[in-house]
């Protein structure tokens, strides 16, 4: 496909690009007015991701009224464990809600290495953003990194110490293998799926790396997203794992385009750590939204200045808060299209 917009696949790939491209995450959400009025006809967050026509519509937003260089499908990570058979629930204000949970190797024995086909809806909203788009921008397809998946699923929710998730990596450490793994084989079919619908770029994310050790990071995290890296290889991969510092030199070496920074990560630094053969991705904090617009130019072009002119996708270090001003984000998203080296 001709695309009348493709700085991010040419950044992606290390392409010398006109501008730094932008995109943001969570750019199709409740920041947006829009979004809340589709999401207001919807029984609740589930419904939105089931329905393609909705979530196709959703997904544009952005597009339309940002004008980021980017869609990315609206989804949720939490699609492969209840494709693999433990459903979910979305609590409003509260968040995911597993009734059941992963707790032996019974119950791993009863989970399913899902397929693509067992995920038609997300395929179905891909192939209905890519045919809406026109080739406006790229699409984005993501998933969830193997051990952020297997933490909601042992854990049964969200956390702030993902205590049992961790417990089980020290008192059931086979298991846990046998598990990523399942998750891993899930995660490779349901993202070649979604190559195959149209994906033009794909994110894995790891929403939960830092609250693991170095040495644990290393043995339950990293080594399954190195294979899922080398299994998908038809489009340009990003991985963002969050808070996951410590890993920032073996990252470097995973078979992938970009690696994403949080805000905690020194850009000078993360080069250094990353080398010069990866993109690198973000990475400002979401809160200097809630300042003013002058800050909000000056900081952004600060950090421009600081990646330089090639290798980098602009973005936020982690998802757009949902209180932040529309106009706000714009400005950011604005600065980055405005600004030249």
């Amino acid at each position: 496909m001709t695309f009348k917009n493709d700085l991010i696949l040419r950044a992606a790939r290390g392409e010398k690009t006109e501008r730094t491209p932008v995109w943001m995450m969570r750019q199709a959400g409740r920041v947006l007015p829009e979004y809340r009025a589709v999401r207001s006809k919807m029984g609740g967050f589930k419904e939105l991701v089931e329905t393609p026509e909705f979530a196709c519509e959703v997904t544009i937003q952005p597009v339309d009224i940002l004008g980021v260089d980017a869609a990315i499908i609206f989804s949720d990570i939490l699609v492969i464990p209840e494709a693999m058979g433990l459903r979910y629930e979305m609590v409003e204000a509260k968040g995911p809600w597993f009734e059941k949970t992963v707790c032996n190797a019974a119950d791993i024995r009863q989970l399913k290495i899902a397929s693509g086909s067992d995920l038609q809806y997300v395929l179905d909203a891909i192939q209905l953003t890519k045919k809406e788009l026109n080739g406006r921008v790229p699409l984005i397809g993501f998933a969830g990194a193997p051990w952020t998946i297997f933490a909601y699923m042992i854990e049964g929710s969200g956390s702030k110490t993902f205590s049992k998730a961790k417990k089980f990596l020290y008192t059931q450490p086979e298991e846990a293998h046998e598990l990523l793994q399942k998750i891993t084989n899930s995660t490779i079919n349901y993202l070649k799926a979604q190559v195959v619908a149209g994906a033009d770029l794909l994110q894995l994310f790891d929403s939960w790396a830092g609250i693991l050790s170095p040495e644990q990071y290393t043995e339950f995290s990293l080594k399954y997203i190195s294979q899922i890296c080398d299994a998908v290889t038809e489009v340009p991969f990003t991985v963002f794992a969050k808070d996951a510092f410590f890993a920032r030199k073996q990252m470097g070496k995973l078979n992938c385009n970009t690696i994403g920074l949080d805000w905690t990560m020194d850009i000078a630094e993360s080069r250094a750590l990353i080398g010069n053969d990866k993109t690198l991705q973000g990475n400002m904090d979401p809160c200097l939204l809630y300042a003013d617009y002058a800050t909000i130019k000056k900081e952004t072009e600060k950090m421009l200045k600081a990646f330089g002119p090639t290798r980098h996708i602009a973005n936020l270090g982690h998802g757009l808060y949902p209180d932040l001003e529309k106009d706000k984000v714009k400005c950011f998203v604005d600065t980055i299209k405005e600004f030249r080296f």
